[in-house]
């Protein structure tokens, strides 16, 4: 049987494990933590349970399909629900509005709290689907290195019918003519950061992005989104994948530019083919060594990183659900501070995500779990203690001012997670949370490639190669790596 080695058990690890168990190879995933997921992790302080990472769930038809690819019934590893308030918006104007999945009731909350005529939001997101289908399914699903891809015929398609404002305005730009309000604006904004980017910079193609939340639907996970790791970890064991925990990879062996295993614990394992799930950065420059790698990749912008606060709060506040977004009032502002100034601003836009509004046992009674995150710039060296000392304060004054409330006096427990940290146990090149930013207009064409193509049995799957980051786009990366894998070995 042919082996193969996975560096890094991220939920596009455990995914490409799945994938690679069913084509027949004997898959050993190798990861340095005393635990799966990567980011996608979990953890229990004081009664509070805490996903540690990414808190939206959408597109879990790629999940299904590795249950269906698996021959296992996914209702016995995995259950969720779809979500009817995709999310809670706050403005320092006091204008509160609810993002709904029916599109009837979005377009009224979009009409009778900013003045939006009916059919703009629903004009938009008729779009956004329109691009996502045409274009963007494509490009997400296929390699953009392999030039067969560029040969299809729905490729070529959807090259000619990409529109150039798509490409050569920002995503602010667009946003702009397609709404009158700012709000609106500020709302369809947001989806830039899904992948770590700035909608002053990034292109209007970004705009497909709130195809998947609010078209295809927002869900929640049973037991939180831990348990998306739990489930695809426990079918990767039942179908014979073997886990090799707190093993650090050292180093890729390789020979005459073929791929032949690694070095871990200062031991050489043999293997027929290796995936790296770790960043791709980390990847060149730790395991591989190749200095004109690193050198080029090192000049491509980051996306951005986060700060987060775990909190434990001893209050239940009505007025919050599952997703909520208390906006910056100087949005611009807020963008150039973390791309350009490279520090956090005064006014951050503040996102919590508390699971306990979906299952009461994800919290004390009467009590609350809340995950409370900013957008932060990379690890450059920033004073960070200073930094995150000054974070709080801002977070709790605009928390007080819009909700009303004396956060501080009902936070019963606090975990802190940051760029530094972030970096530390994920081994992400600065703690960026995508990898590259898609701030320029060709960003996706240019981010790194699923395969070598100096070594041949060696690939690349997670958040910082083709497609991108995001739990959606980490499990379409490991398809497009399987089946690159399997079109090119399947004969060997």
């Amino acid at each position: 049987m042919k082996k193969a080695i996975i560096i890094g058990s991220g939920i596009a690890g455990i995914a490409a494990s799945i994938r690679l168990s069913v084509q027949g190879y004997d898959v050993h995933v190798f990861e340095k933590n005393d635990y799966p997921g990567g980011k996608l992790s979990a953890f229990e302080k004081h009664g509070y349970r805490f996903d540690a990472g990414p808190s939206l769930f959408t597109q879990p038809q790629n999940v299904e399909e590795l249950f269906a690819l698996a021959n296992e019934p996914i209702e016995d590893y995995f259950q969720y629900q779809e979500v009817d308030i995709v999310c809670h918006y706050f403005f320092e104007n006091g204008i509160q509005l609810n993002t709904y999945a029916d599109r009837e009731k979005l377009a009224h909350e979009f009409q009778t709290k900013l003045g939006e005529q009916p059919d703009s939001v629903k004009k938009y997101l008729s779009k956004a689907e329109s691009l996502y289908e045409n274009i963007g399914e494509i490009f997400l699903n296929h390699s953009l290195h392999v030039s067969k891809t560029w040969l299809h015929k729905r490729v070529i398609n959807a090259l000619k019918n990409i529109k150039l404002p798509y490409l050569f305005n920002s995503l602010h730009q667009y946003n702009s003519t397609q709404f009158k309000s700012k709000e609106a604006v500020q709302i369809f904004n947001r989806f830039a950061t899904y992948n770590g980017s700035n909608p002053y910079k990034a292109p209007a193609m970004l705009s497909l992005i709130p195809h998947l939340e609010q078209n295809q639907g927002t869900f929640y996970p049973k037991g939180g989104m831990i348990n998306i790791t739990n489930a695809l970890y426990k079918l990767a064991i039942k179908k014979g994948v073997q886990f090799h925990f707190n093993n650090s990879v050292e180093k890729i062996v390789h020979e005459d530019g073929m791929a032949k295993g690694i070095v871990t614990n200062g031991k050489t394992i043999d293997a027929n083919l290796i995936v790296s799930n770790g960043d791709v950065y980390y990847t060149y420059k730790n395991l591989l060594q190749n200095s004109a790698k690193v050198k080029m990749l090192e000049k491509i912008e980051r996306s951005s990183s986060a700060l987060i606060f775990y909190w434990g709060i001893k209050k239940e506040f009505a007025q919050l659900g599952l997703h909520n977004i208390l906006f910056s009032e100087k949005y611009d502002v807020e963008f150039d501070h973390l791309f350009y100034k490279k520090t956090l601003f005064n006014d951050p836009t503040i996102y919590i995500n508390i699971t306990s509004k979906m299952e009461a046992n994800q919290a004390p009674d009467g009590c609350e779990n809340w995950f409370v995150m900013i957008n932060a710039p990379t690890n450059n060296g920033q004073d960070w203690a200073m930094l995150i000392q000054e974070a709080k304060q801002h977070i709790i004054q605009k928390l007080n001012r819009i909700l009303k409330t004396d956060i501080e006096s009902f936070i019963e427990t606090e975990e802190i997670l940051n760029p530094v940290t972030i970096e530390q146990k994920t081994g992400t090149y600065q703690g960026s949370l995508y990898g590259t930013s898609s701030n320029s207009k060709f960003a996706a064409f240019f981010r790194p490639a699923n395969f070598s193509s100096e070594i041949n049995g060696l690939y690349f799957c997670g958040g910082t190669v083709h497609p991108g980051g995001g739990i959606p786009l980490c499990l379409k990366s490991a398809y497009i790596t399987s089946e690159l894998i399997k079109k090119k070995h399947a004969r060997d």
